[in-house]
């Protein structure tokens, strides 16, 4: 009779691990992958065998292309939401009334369109004043004294409309102030030329004419930012003041001298020149300092009178005085 076989190995004996032991998970064999669940519905946000995600319809959207693929990067947006096309905020609008060239152009149209007004007014008084004989002779002996009136029109006006923002902003009271500057201006103007030849007159017109269109397109076109050259031109008018005060103390005391009027109207034809080169480029705009584009009666302003001034310059240096 034959021995009886040996049992067969225990598990422990035939895997090395005792029941419950960690390595072995329990006792049971170790789990290599996920066991299908019959009794409940398919996890689809869990892997299936087999690596890789599947699709997720009730989750997160997948992730974009911008993140690669794999799993949802968190960002400032939520997780898989694209970032948007401009995450940058949009820059504020920075720039001077004179950024849009029509603007710029527009301001410019105005101003000098009031300024050829003002100096077809102006220089048609000065022509009626010294071409008809029966007002020139009443300007020389009656005439006179309205001058004088004119000129305290001309100081009260332009400080109003130089000192006061809203007289010269607000229409009609603007055009209306510049209408009663440019009228006792053209009176005093008017004034002077009658003491003058016609031709004298006619041909300081076209001098200050050519002089002024060389000097503003000198404005336009140079690099030199002139805004900036205030201090120069304080500087400039306080010679211009003082060495005046000077030459009427030499006239009440010697008399009339042709050389000291000849360097005072000089230095002054320099300054306005430099005036108008000035008022020139604060209109046209592009440098440092511009004028504001409802600044339009200021700039036709002081143009206006920095020609003007030039005109009588020329007049007394070269014109033929009766």
């Amino acid at each position: 009779m034959s021995e009886p076989s040996a049992p067969p190995p225990s598990y422990n004996q035939a895997t090395g691990y005792p029941m419950g032991d960690s390595k072995g998970q329990g006792g049971y064999p170790p789990q290599t992958g996920y066991a299908p669940q019959t009794g409940y519905p398919p996890q689809t946000g869990y892997p299936p065998q087999g690596g890789g995600y599947a699709p997720q319809p009730g989750g997160y959207p997948p992730p974009s292309e911008a993140y690669g693929a794999g799993y949802n990067q968190p960002s400032n947006y939520g997780y898989g939401a694209p970032p948007p096309e401009h995450s940058d905020p949009e820059p504020a609008f920075v720039g001077s009334s004179f950024s849009d060239k029509a603007v710029r152009r527009g301001f410019i149209r105005k101003v000098y369109l009031v300024l050829m007004v003002q100096l077809l007014v102006t220089f048609g008084f000065a022509f009626l004043f010294s071409y008809v004989k029966p007002i020139k002779n009443w300007m020389r002996t009656t005439g006179v004294w309205f001058y004088y009136v004119g000129y305290g029109v001309f100081i009260v006006t332009y400080f109003v409309l130089v000192c006061i923002p809203s007289v010269r902003r607000k229409s009609p009271g603007n055009f209306i102030c510049l209408g009663v500057f440019t009228i006792a201006l053209s009176w005093m103007v008017g004034t002077i030329s009658s003491f003058y030849t016609t031709n004298s007159v006619l041909v300081a017109a076209g001098i200050t004419a050519a002089v002024c269109l060389s000097i503003s397109l000198f404005a336009i076109q140079t690099k030199i930012d002139f805004t900036m050259c205030t201090g120069l031109l304080f500087a400039l008018v306080m010679v211009l003041f003082f060495f005046g005060f000077s030459v009427m103390i030499v006239y009440l005391t010697i008399g009339y001298s042709y050389i000291l009027d000849c360097v005072y109207g000089g230095i002054a034809a320099l300054v306005f020149s430099l005036f108008l080169i000035y008022d020139t480029q604060m209109v046209v705009g592009g440098k440092k300092h511009e004028l504001d584009p409802e600044e339009y009666i200021y700039g036709a302003l002081q143009i206006y009178i920095d020609i003007v001034y030039l005109f009588l310059i020329i007049l007394s240096l070269f014109g033929k005085s009766n």
